[in-house]
């Protein structure tokens, strides 16, 4: 740690740590106690930005879906077709995900169980920042005459209920298959999607 360290950086010093111990410990197994010793602070300084572990881990998760979610505006602001970007977001919503946990030794279904209620709660938040950040694109593609549906928002939630059924949620890495098979498989529900929406002309 420098001398002297924002809040900010120590924060994520902490989170940087438990993300790096629930790869090799898992949730149960990790504590406090190891997680300040692998940001090399006191555990009193854990608790001035966490009230608990299940706190710090669900921050954690905060901050993997903050990342995601700018990486969709990226894509949502591009200069591509509606559907190219609406395909692309897709795909990304759920390799980003995937990605973020190859380095997971065991199933999630250890993390998930123990967070369950905290995340259920996060997970509509989550669901609903994306949703929108989809029907901008979507009314994009209405504008331009490229896509027909009804409701931009219920046509946003639509593909990502789609898409839920991919995400590492409680399968492990090797459940879910290789990259490139889970790549092919959102691609395939992309696809289809996508040709309800686009305009016949």
């Amino acid at each position: 740690m420098v001398a002297i360290a924002t809040k900010s950086s120590v924060k994520d010093a902490i989170l940087d740590s438990a993300e790096r111990l629930l790869a090799r410990f898992g949730y149960r197994k990790m504590t406090v106690e190891d997680i300040a010793v692998e940001a090399g602070i006191g555990k009193g300084t854990i608790y001035l930005h966490f009230n608990s572990k299940e706190e710090l881990v669900l921050s954690h998760v905060d901050r993997l879906v903050d990342r995601l979610k700018n990486r969709l505006r990226e894509i949502a602001s591009s200069d591509e077709p509606a559907s190219e970007r609406v395909r692309s977001m897709l795909l990304t919503r759920v390799l980003f995900r995937f990605d973020s946990i190859q380095h997971y030794t065991q199933s999630l279904n250890d993390l998930l169980a123990a967070l369950r209620p905290g995340l259920l709660a996060r997970r509509a938040v989550y669901f609903e920042e994306e949703a929108q950040i989809f029907a901008a694109v979507l009314n994009d593609g209405a504008r331009s005459d490229e896509f027909t549906f009804d409701d931009a928002h219920a046509t946003a939630h639509a593909l990502l209920q789609a898409t839920n059924g991919l995400l590492p949620y409680s399968l492990s890495t090797r459940e879910l298959g290789e990259r490139e098979d889970v790549e092919q498989r959102t691609a395939d529900v992309a696809n289809l999607m996508l040709r309800g929406l686009v305009t016949r002309k």
